[in-house]
């Protein structure tokens, strides 16, 4: 297709598929186990092996003010207790509340630990656990950092920088803290000027804006002295993220893409650097793209996740640890060809937590792997041993720390249970948190029926959710397709407040996760690379007719909806068959060819797969939905955000200008001040107006 990578990443696709699934037909548990993972698996823990079904009311659009989300646990130095924050929505002030809350180990009540007026998030004990540092957004200068003492008393500002922080770490002295902050060049001439000059090609970004050439610096700022400035500790017009200090205190671990054409290279080195400063040392050999860095208890080596060449294409990022002082990168998950890290988006799930975590003796890291549907914890031994799988198949971990002993802490959740905290040791696992109890009381959840399908000589994993009442052989119902974003990522067993509210209204909803989604190998990743809606819409089609074949579900009244990725394979189907009756689509793509330049990571996504469009124009203008508007013939909603960056706004008007043209029946909904996550950060009076319109559109045509 104009591109090498594109075209090795197509063939491997076809040769490397998951085991024993080609040609293989029979029940769910056959096709599940035929997917072979070289894993151990620990039998004894004990835990629910489906989602349960809620009884009650009927789910509502307004009970997204009612639930709350746990996640980022962090576990106190003395493993007396668990400090995390719990995300809630303020419907007078339409804004989101973060609050840190502190839950004991022993049984006790969690104990409110901030106001709950402020986004309070990123909870951080100091090592010797006289503090807890945080993020919150206090002022009118963004995001800072806050400590606040454990024996009592109230948070202090330590950070007042005009640009906020981004991530931060703390030294084993309990004093320093590095952290990260965007700064830009010194404006020329006029200071008030509103003009914007633009140098770098990464000049705006999705949810923050346009960048006006500001760079992420590292500085050193000392919590004993904070009125003091802190120091920076990093130079040159160059992002350097993800600081984390090293046990002995000596050495800074970043990432960091230092070479002159950074702003258009997928490339980022691990680097360390002297915490009074001086020049960084680069780790790894500039080939590589890598994230995440966590020091061994020893500070010998460092873990990290991502992949050790680029150009490979790969899809999955691998787990590696590189010694310290800077040599050879070690694989360490095996023959697991799976995504180490959290690729699940079935819906917002809470504050994200930690991905990587080293055992206490340093021989093993536990991970988050993307598995099949769910986001699991495994543990990967040193000694070469096969990675045992700590959490089940039908959840989906956000976050988890270690409790002494290497047990575990888990923020999770399931597609009928908001996120929680859950304690595992190697027998059991019990309930750390409970607030969304008396909710989930009240609501009818039905969980989803979860199935495999063979399409084009792959299993392809999908979920049938059913509403209230509706039976194989009883009254039909509409069925819905959601289609997720990406490509690359999963639908999970998550909570889905958005999810469940179709089935609340009447309809049957099924969703999968097709070749290019995440959870599966690197080769089915890359399926679809250079043949977006051509490898994958057979998926969908196989999908929709197993699940019509189940019985209950009306074959006439047929919906189909998707976000960003999701939003392009819904155009996509709209132009290429006739099977349905209506559409929304959220945020999409629809000319491939103008998206290049207009959004915020092209030279990142489609330059590698498709090469550039004025090589290979035929290739970009094939796989654009326009290019087959004539055939799309039923009525289309069209959900578009004003601050969209990464599918922008012009992808929708031009559709909708199309369409216009050709006398079809088409509505053009643009949300203002909202960029592409509007469905799960955006305002909430907009999220909750988003979906009534959605369903509105549904229960009008279907």
């Amino acid at each position: 297709m104009g591109n090498k990578a594109s075209k090795t990443g197509k063939k491997a696709a076809r040769t490397m598929k998951d085991k024993g699934t080609k040609g293989k037909k029979g029940s769910l548990k056959q096709m599940r186990q035929g997917l072979v993972l070289n894993v151990k698996r620990t039998s004894a823990v004990k835990h629910a092996s489906t989602a349960p079904e809620r009884t009650g009311r009927p789910l509502e659009i307004d009970d997204l003010y009612k639930w709350s989300l746990v996640g980022d646990p962090r576990v106190s130095p003395d493993g007396t207790r668990v400090v995390a924050p719990v995300l809630t929505i303020d419907r007078e002030t339409d804004e989101y509340r973060t609050t840190l809350w502190s839950i004991p180990l022993n049984g006790d009540a969690p104990m409110q630990l901030t106001s709950g007026q402020w986004t309070d998030s990123s909870p951080r004990w100091s090592p010797d656990g006289t503090w807890i540092a945080f993020t919150s957004h206090r002022n009118e200068k963004g995001v800072q950092i806050f400590v606040l003492p454990t024996a009592g008393g109230e948070a202090v500002q330590v950070t007042k920088g005009e640009n906020g922080v981004g991530e931060f770490s703390w030294a084993p002295d309990s004093d320093r803290i590095v952290f990260s902050s965007r700064i830009g060049p010194q404006k020329e001439g006029d200071s008030k000027s509103d003009v914007k000059v633009i140098t770098s090609a990464r000049y705006k970004f999705d949810g923050e804006g346009f960048l006006e050439d500001k760079v992420s610096q590292l500085y050193v700022v000392r919590v004993s002295n904070a009125e003091e400035d802190p120091t920076l500790l990093t130079e040159g017009h160059f992002n350097h993220t993800a600081p984390t200090w090293s046990p002995s205190g000596h050495e800074i671990a970043f990432v960091a893409n230092r070479d002159d054409d950074w702003d258009k290279s997928r490339k980022n080195d691990l680097w360390t650097i002297n915490p009074n400063g001086g020049e960084p040392r680069k780790l790894t050999d500039g080939q590589g793209s890598w994230r995440a860095p966590v020091w061994s208890p020893d500070g010998t080596s460092i873990a990290i996740m991502g992949n050790a060449d680029v150009e490979l294409q790969e899809v999955n990022p691998w787990l590696y640890i590189i010694p310290a002082g800077g040599a050879k990168l070690q694989r360490i998950d095996g023959e697991l060809d799976r995504y180490v890290g959290d690729s699940s988006m079935s819906g917002p799930n809470g504050p994200a937590g930690a991905s990587l975590r080293w055992l206490s003796d340093g021989s093993a890291i536990d991970a988050l792997v993307s598995d099949r549907g769910a986001t699991v914890v495994m543990r990967f031994r040193l000694n070469g041993k096969r990675p045992a799988q700590l959490t089940g198949l039908d959840r989906h971990v956000t976050g988890f720390d270690h409790l002494p002993g290497d047990e575990l802490v888990i923020a999770v959740t399931d597609p009928t249970t908001p996120a929680e905290l859950r304690r595992v040791t190697a027998v059991e696992e019990t309930s750390l948190t409970s607030f969304n109890i008396e909710w989930l009381g009240q609501v009818a959840l039905p969980p989803p029926e979860e199935f495999w399908v063979k399409s084009d000589g792959e299993a392809i994993q999908g979920w049938l959710v059913r509403p209230a009442g509706n039976r194989a052989d009883g009254a039909l119902v509409p069925l819905i397709l959601n289609i997720h974003g990406g490509p690359h990522a999963q639908f999970s067993s998550a909570w889905s407040h958005e999810l469940q509210m179709y089935v609340a209204r009447g309809n049957a909803l099924v969703y999968i996760n097709p070749r290019g989604s995440t959870g599966r190998t690197d080769a089915f990743a890359q399926a679809v690379n250079g043949a977006w809606g051509i490898a994958d819409m057979p998926d969908f089609m196989a999908a929709v007719d197993h699940v019509l074949s189940l019985g209950g579900l009306d074959p006439n009244r047929l919906g189909v909806t998707g976000g960003s990725y999701g939003g392009f394979s819904t155009n996509w189907l709209l132009g290429h068959t006739d099977r349905f009756k209506t559409a929304v689509t959220d945020r999409s793509i629809s000319n491939m060819i103008s998206m290049y330049g207009t959004d915020d990571i092209a030279l990142v996504s489609l330059d590698p797969e498709l090469g550039t469009p004025w090589d290979n124009f035929k290739t970009y203008w094939k796989l654009s939905p326009l290019k087959y508007v004539e055939k799309i013939n039923v009525p289309l909603l069209i959900v578009h955000s004003e601050e969209d960056y990464r599918c922008p706004m012009e992808q929708a008007e031009q559709l909708f200008i199309a369409l216009k043209k050709l006398d079809r029946t088409v509505e053009f909904v643009r949300f203002p001040d909202e960029s592409h996550g509007l469905g799960r950060n955006g305002k909430p009076k907009h999220r909750v107006e988003r979906l009534e319109r959605t369903l509105g559109w549904f229960e009008t045509y279907l």
